[in-house]
């Protein structure tokens, strides 16, 4: 298991790497650096100031020079500066990193409470009304799209019976609140952005569940089961559930790799200021120190649930081995 984990972080690493250079090379071609807007802003600016200044940002250097600049300056604990919101990095990425986990963790943990019970329901009666409400639901959650869904929200619980707030993440200015206050105040404005994502996610973890029990209670184990008079429940969860997990477990440490990436569509149509918001503003507005840490904290979640879900296989599977 040791020389297992090891191997993955080593990968991971290098994957991080390649990645990060790829994202920066790209990040590169986009026209319009910090000097040229500095000269779109001042006509007067002379061609020596525009040659100093590009050396100054080291912007006359290749593309792996540049590159290796910015990864030094990490490893020192320097995430740049912001030139969008002209603040350094990490003072900007701090509350947006805790926002987008406060959305996504509660509509992640919502969605799973909801969708892997009903999902069950519907494998143990395959072709009832509740199995075919089950269906119709899962597939009308994973095709409608984000943003026509948050829109549709807004309009019903915004505009037509105005109860809560179009977008936005907090009441802001007015006197201070509490902590308690102040949590009741965010959850109001969490409320359309998490049910907005909650009603994709339940469609797919529900549709998920309901595959991956329907194969494993056709199993001939769950006969054997049976057949040696165990009682229902423990047929279903420690037989049939258990599994069940593998595939579950794939798709739920992928989903738990986006809390901290953000749900781009989802907080831009809010006005959720969180890190897809953020990544989405710094890539339009070619701020590239802010999209490249995003991007970073983005590509690691995803590689280290990776690595977490490939550990929990062992414990759901005993079968499963990493010599």
């Amino acid at each position: 298991m040791t020389t297992f984990i090891t191997r993955r972080i080593l990968q991971t690493l290098a994957v991080i790497v390649i990645l990060s250079y790829v994202c920066f090379y790209l990040m590169s071609l986009m026209p319009g650096d910090p000097v040229d807007m500095m000269v779109a802003s001042n006509p007067k600016i002379t061609a020596e100031d525009v040659a100093r200044l590009k050396s100054l940002y080291g912007l006359d250097q290749p593309v792996y020079k540049r590159y290796f600049n910015w990864v030094t300056s990490i490893g020192q604990g320097d995430l740049g500066y912001s030139r969008t919101y002209r603040v350094p990095v990490q003072e900007l990425m701090g509350p947006r990193l805790w926002n987008t986990f406060l959305l996504s963790f509660i509509s992640l943990g919502l969605s799973i409470l909801l969708a892997i019970p009903l999902g069950i329901i519907s494998a143990l009666k395959p072709g009832s009304r509740m199995d075919y409400f089950m269906n119709l639901f899962s597939f009308a959650g994973i095709s409608i799209p984000s943003f026509w869904l948050a829109i549709v929200l807004i309009i019903i619980f915004a505009v037509k019976i105005p109860i809560l707030p179009a977008g936005g993440t907090q009441t802001i200015g007015g006197e201070p609140m509490g902590f308690w206050a102040d949590m009741m105040d965010r959850s109001i404005y969490l409320v359309l952005p998490v049910l907005s994502l909650s009603i994709q996610q339940i469609g797919r973890f529900s549709r998920f569940t309901r595959s991956a029990m329907l194969e494993a209670m056709r199993n001939d184990f769950i006969r054997t089961a049976r057949a040696k008079g165990l009682s229902r429940s423990v047929v279903i969860w420690k037989h049939g559930f258990r599994n069940a997990l593998i595939p579950l477990i794939t798709i739920l440490a992928l989903s738990f790799s986006g809390l901290f990436s953000g749900a781009i569509l989802t907080e831009t149509v809010f006005a959720y200021q969180g890190v897809g918001k953020l990544v989405y503003d710094s890539i339009i507005g070619n701020d590239y120190n802010v999209a490249m840490i995003s991007f970073v904290i983005s590509v690691s979640m995803v590689l280290l649930m990776n690595l977490v879900a490939d550990i929990a296989y062992g414990f759901a599977d005993p079968r499963i081995s990493y010599q």
